[in-house]
């Protein structure tokens, strides 16, 4: 018998950080309400989780705050409920995760960042591989993922990931792509994050020991439309998107 998709309600959204590699497109605005054909990527990712099936979600804001608060108040989800929390400190994205514990409530829950586009399907497909698994993780093939997350699977398993690799030093072509379904021990994992050697407390720190203590954590290929809108010249691909 086939197995039904785990249902997944909930989504966090990180998006606390100012965005410095988009120079001067950030001075005055958040990374995750850059314009993307006329409308806030934000918007657009929100839309895209809610034609998942997606009917409550938690942003994660910092930088300029007030900015996403008062859009969203004048332009609220067609379907999906907002709820807001602050990380004040910018120390990384496992203490940003870390303030999702109260919205989670104990259930499992899609997180991922407020400057990744992808279709609707993608967040689906993983819905479909949530059963059973403490983690799902979606990966993105590259040259070298030494911008990122070097992630190790063997079968389907995720058996180790390495948070900004030394460029060259990866045996693996898979980057992290930053969208997961999380179970709600996670935040045990979070709790326990040390800063690392820049300071942060990394997610995917939290995965890593999930994986190294043998739990299951899932991986997605994902082979379509991806794009992590980091610098300048990501807009015009991840407006074309968007615009169908």
């Amino acid at each position: 018998m086939e197995k039904m998709p785990l249902p997944i309600e909930k989504a966090v959204i990180l998006a606390a950080g100012r965005g410095t590699r988009m120079k001067s497109l950030t001075d005055d605005c958040p990374k995750p309400m850059l314009p993307l054909n006329g409308r806030p990527m934000l918007a657009h990712q929100i839309e895209r989780l809610e034609a998942a099936g997606i009917a409550k979600i938690c942003i994660v804001v910092g930088y300029k705050a007030e900015m996403v608060r008062e859009y969203f108040a004048a332009h609220p989800p067609r379907a999906a409920s907002l709820r807001y929390e602050l990380q004040a400190t910018p120390d990384g994205t496992g203490s940003a995760a870390r303030l999702a514990k109260d919205f989670a409530a104990g259930e499992p829950f899609l997180l991922t960042f407020g400057d990744i586009m992808v279709d609707a399907a993608v967040y689906a497909r993983l819905f479909a591989l949530a059963g059973g698994a403490e983690i799902v993780l979606t990966v993105k093939r590259v040259e070298d993922p030494y911008r990122g997350a070097a992630v190790y699977v063997d079968g389907g398993r995720v058996v180790k990931i390495v948070e900004k690799p030394p460029k060259g030093s990866s045996t693996t072509n898979f980057n992290n792509a930053g969208i997961y379904i999380f179970g709600p021990r996670v935040f045990e994992k979070l709790a326990r994050l040390q800063p690392s050697a820049r300071g942060e407390y990394d997610l995917t720190d939290a995965i890593q020991e999930t994986a190294a203590a043998g739990e299951t954590v899932r991986w997605l290929e994902i082979e379509g439309f991806w794009r992590d809108v980091g610098r300048p010249e990501d807009l015009t691909p991840a407006g074309a998107f968007v615009a169908g």
